[in-house]
């Protein structure tokens, strides 16, 4: 098969080869879905083993979806006689010189491979070892790069001993700043017409402002994308095209309820699995009920005249997948929190037959989402990118340098819901000065921004765009949806299962809680505190209640949890504490920003090639590290993680008796001992707090008893915390917390450290 390449096509297979004759190990080519990835990549192989002997092309894919199988027919299919070969090639046959090898990472990094196995017959490794002493060079492609396991990938990507490895991916994450960048315009792929030229985001929504929607999520979502579904049928048609366009139905992870009723909606317009109409592409093994399995009338779906309309998935199909008719996305939200995949949107974007049609209707993709959160997810991903990252070594002087960490014992202790209805009770009456009078109570709480109303409320994005990056200009719509106890039942169970989550109580804990307050008659059990309803709401506004409030009641609980409320402030010595000896790891993974004007080293981290450019850092994190460098007084700092036990950690119990980690920020070396230092969110110029972290408090008396039982034993330890003030001034506070940052409390830092 002839394919003719487009111009930013040529540059790209030049721009690689150019790359690597350069000698450049990492090249990251940047391609967004529809521009030819595969096209590109396959060309520059065959054009590169032209004029290169002894080479061999390792071409690596995700797990899912087969991949390998279907990259290497596309480069039978477009490279005349190419030498192509999947594992079970390699493993009968070994490699040969201008081999191109297709593999799946998972067949080669699962426990329990057969490949890499030892035994009578030659493993893969070996066949490897073979070809590099033969004199072969081997060079790699990682596909869908951003998908990748890094840590057991780089495992098989050294048996190779490479010089040069190519990472492709719509939204590369986490390259080292020494790689070569190509990147592919996307407006470059509309105007050669091989993706769509707008993202249609929820056509229409503006015109439900501030109204009641009668129907359900699914119906409503749904009956939109087919009445567009058949408006570009009939316009296909009208052209002469058989083109089917295909709806995609994105479900959230954990939603069998939700499937069914999408089934059943489907199943209500004469769309089912077994008129062939509906497909299905699950994750899942086996059978569902009625004998329809989890992957139905998949085979040619990609093609422009297959009969499916519509496709349920979930997450699996988000990479790699080629299907130039999906036309339409649905997806459907379970509240789940879910980021949206960039790549998602991609699976939409490719034009049919590679041209646009001058229709703005049939040149242009559909998305129909009541999912609020898709814009913060879409720009999360796109802006991925913009990470490197590089392994650093801990220097030789610092190695030795030990301190007492502290770490929670295996067994779980249990949570006290005793103590949290009391501290969440005790909250919510100081912060909204609630009483006994529950009309007053619900009054206060709508000042404070509460919603009470029989309706659930939502909002969603609306608009168009040309471009993936330009999301974050889509206009935001609010409107109502009547309640309905048996969906928005199952909602509500779901909220009340996040706020579980939040305050690490069980769900039937947090549940009697709620009811506790809002909703059932007071109680009295024991000597337990009598706990006064706030509220007198029926099984009904409860519901939507907790659904429309669901971020401002979490809000609330994790507040209530990190407060000193008057049980006292609870210590470490209440739970038993794993103490264990830490030591800076010998070498981390840094990430930082190459964009970045300063690329300066800081010569005091304890570890070698650290920059000034260290990412992900707040910007008070960034202005300390700046603070330590240039300081006399500090002779070197160290960045803590913040998770898992090979970090430093103090611990501390929150409001319901459990015990939590806390992870400072820096570990820093003076002239007169170390300091446990740990940055906040500062003052803006009026004097507002801009912390938000409701258990500084917290931290900072665990941080404060540690570092006396420390000095106790005759360490040189002290501590704080630092926040910048209105001016942008460094200060620390030592000994008693306020979240105002005035004196005596809090001092300038560089008069501390001098």
């Amino acid at each position: 098969m002839n394919i003719e390449l487009l111009p930013f096509q040529r540059f790209a297979i030049a721009d690689l080869q150019n790359a690597v004759e350069s000698g450049h190990k990492e090249i990251i080519l940047k391609s967004c879905t529809g521009s030819g990835k595969t096209i590109i990549l396959t060309h520059f192989m065959d054009e590169y083993l032209k004029c290169h002997n002894n080479t061999i092309f390792m071409w690596f894919t995700p797990g899912k979806g087969n991949l390998e199988e279907q990259s290497k027919k596309k480069m039978d299919l477009y490279i005349h006689n190419a030498q192509t070969k999947l594992l079970s090639d390699i493993m009968t046959s070994g490699f040969s010189d201008g081999d191109c090898c297709f593999i799946n990472w998972e067949l080669l990094n699962k426990d329990k491979n057969n490949a890499r196995k030892e035994g009578e017959h030659t493993n893969f490794d070996e066949h490897v070892k073979k070809a590099l002493d033969s004199g072969l060079e081997f060079k790699l492609i990682i596909d869908e790069s951003h998908v990748a396991d890094t840590v057991k990938t780089k495992g098989i990507v050294d048996i190779f001993n490479t010089n040069t490895i190519i990472r492709a991916s719509a939204t590369p994450k986490g390259y080292d700043k020494s790689a070569k960048l190509i990147e592919i315009d996307e407006a470059d792929v509309i105007n050669q017409g091989l993706i769509k030229k707008l993202l249609v985001i929820n056509e229409g929504f503006g015109l439900i402002e501030g109204k009641t929607l009668e129907d359900n999520q699914v119906d409503f979502l749904l009956s939109k994308a087919l009445e567009k579904q058949r408006l570009l049928r009939s316009k296909f048609l009208s052209r002469g095209s058989n083109i089917n366009p295909l709806i995609l139905v994105q479900m959230p992870n954990t939603s069998d309820a939700l499937l069914e009723s999408v089934e059943k909606w489907f199943e209500s317009q004469k769309i089912s699995y077994e008129n062939g109409q509906l497909a299905i592409w699950m994750s899942e093994k086996g059978k569902k009920s009625g004998g329809i399995t989890m992957h139905e009338n998949l085979d040619g779906i990609e093609k422009n005249d297959a009969i499916p309309v519509a496709m349920i998935f979930k997450m699996s199909v988000a990479t790699g997948w080629d299907c130039p008719r999906a036309h339409i996305l649905v997806k459907l939200r379970d509240n789940m929190g879910e980021a949206f995949e960039i790549q998602t949107f991609g699976r939409i974007r490719r034009m049919p037959e590679a041209n646009h049609y001058n229709d703005d209707d049939l040149d242009s993709c559909y998305l129909y989402t009541l999912d609020d959160k898709f814009v913060e997810g879409a720009k999360q991903q796109i802006g991925k990118g913009a990470l490197d990252a590089s392994l650093i070594n801990l220097k030789p002087e610092y190695k030795e340098i030990e301190l007492v960490s502290e770490q929670r014992p295996d067994i779980e202790e249990p949570n006290d819901s005793k103590k949290a209805v009391v501290s969440i009770t005790e909250h919510f009456r100081t912060k909204y000065n609630l009483s006994d009078d529950a009309v007053e109570n619900q009054k206060k709480m709508e000042t404070d921004g509460y919603v009470f109303t029989d309706y659930i409320t939502n909002s969603t994005k609306y608009g168009n765009i040309h471009l993936t990056s330009q999301v974050d200009q889509l206009k935001e719509v609010d409107f109502k949806t009547p309640l309905n106890t048996h969906t928005h039942g199952r909602e509500y169970h779901h909220q009340v299962g996040r706020i579980s989550t939040d305050v690490s109580l069980e769900y039937d804990k947090v549940n009697a809680i709620v009811r506790r307050l809002f909703c059932e008659p007071s109680f009295k059990k024991n000597n337990e505190k009598k706990i006064t309803k706030l509220l007198k709401l029926d099984t009904r506004p409860l519901y939507a209640f907790v659904i429309n409030n669901i971020d401002l009641l979490r809000e609330d609980f994790k507040e209530a949890m990190t407060e000193q409320t008057s049980q006292g402030t609870l210590g470490i010595n209440s739970g038993a504490v794993v103490k264990k000896t830490f030591r800076f790891p010998q070498q981390c993974l840094f990430t930082y920003n190459s964009k970045e004007m300063s690329q300066k080293i800081f010569s005091k981290n304890v570890y070698a090639n650290y920059l000034e450019s260290a990412e992900i850092r707040s910007s008070g994190e960034k202005a300390f590290e700046r603070f330590c460098e240039r300081n006399n007084y500090i002779q070197w700092f160290y960045k803590n993680g913040d998770k898992g036990t090979d970090y430093y950690s103090v611990l501390y119990e929150d409001n319901n008796g459990k015990q939590r980690a806390f992870y400072p920020d820096y570990v820093v070396g003076t002239v007169e001992g170390i300091w446990i230092i740990e940055t906040k969110g500062g003052e803006d110029k009026s004097g507002n707090s801009q912390d938000i972290d409701k258990f500084s408090p917290k931290k900072f008396e665990a941080l404060k008893n540690y570092i006396q039982i420390q000095q106790n034993d005759g360490k040189q330890i002290f501590g704080g915390f630092v926040r910048r003030d209105g001016s942008e001034n460094l200060c620390i506070c030592t000994d008693n917390y306020s979240e105002q940052i005035v004196t005596p409390n809090w001092k300038l830092l560089e008069e501390v450290f001098k």
